[in-house]
């Protein structure tokens, strides 16, 4: 059996971050963002493998997101599957920081908990806390199972 290993781990997140600052970017560039978008949920999620437990931070209605076109709803708004969104992904953001607090490794699956901060572009940080569970598929690709956000708590 192939394990998952941490630095696999630190590489998704890398990759996802990267992932949401493209898609913007494109947005802004007028170019395909929601072709992007949708490589980026087909390149980094488990929708065509199995479930995902899908829980974005900006959602009231509709707050989770079990299907692939929820997510790329959540993610571009291009698709009109959720109304209340707006489009994360095309905020825009000009960077994305994971600040992992632990990593469980599980052989073939992974959770990582902590803080992902994204930084707009007025270079204002939005600090979110997050739990993303990852499954290493049968071709040795890592994929996102379970992705949970929220704004921290404040009185």
């Amino acid at each position: 059996m192939e394990i998952i290993t941490k630095e696999e781990i630190i590489n998704i997140q890398a990759k996802w971050g990267e992932g949401i600052v493209d898609i913007g970017k494109k947005y802004l560039n007028n170019q395909d963002y929601e072709s992007r978008a949708i490589d980026h949920i087909n390149e980094l999620y488990a929708y065509q493998i199995g479930e995902v437990l899908f829980k974005p931070t900006k959602v009231q209605k509709n707050q989770f997101r079990s299907t692939f076109d929820e997510a790329l709803s959540y993610f571009v708004a291009s698709n009109n599957v959720c109304e209340e969104d707006k489009g994360f992904a095309i905020q825009p953001w000009i960077n994305v920081r994971f600040e992992n607090s632990n990593i469980l490794l599980q052989g073939k699956t992974a959770i990582a908990m902590g803080n992902y901060y994204f930084t707009d572009t007025n270079s204002k940080d939005t600090k979110v806390e997050y739990t993303f569970g990852y499954i290493k598929s049968n071709n040795g690709k890592i994929l996102i199972n379970l992705h949970h956000s929220s704004i921290p708590y404040s009185e």
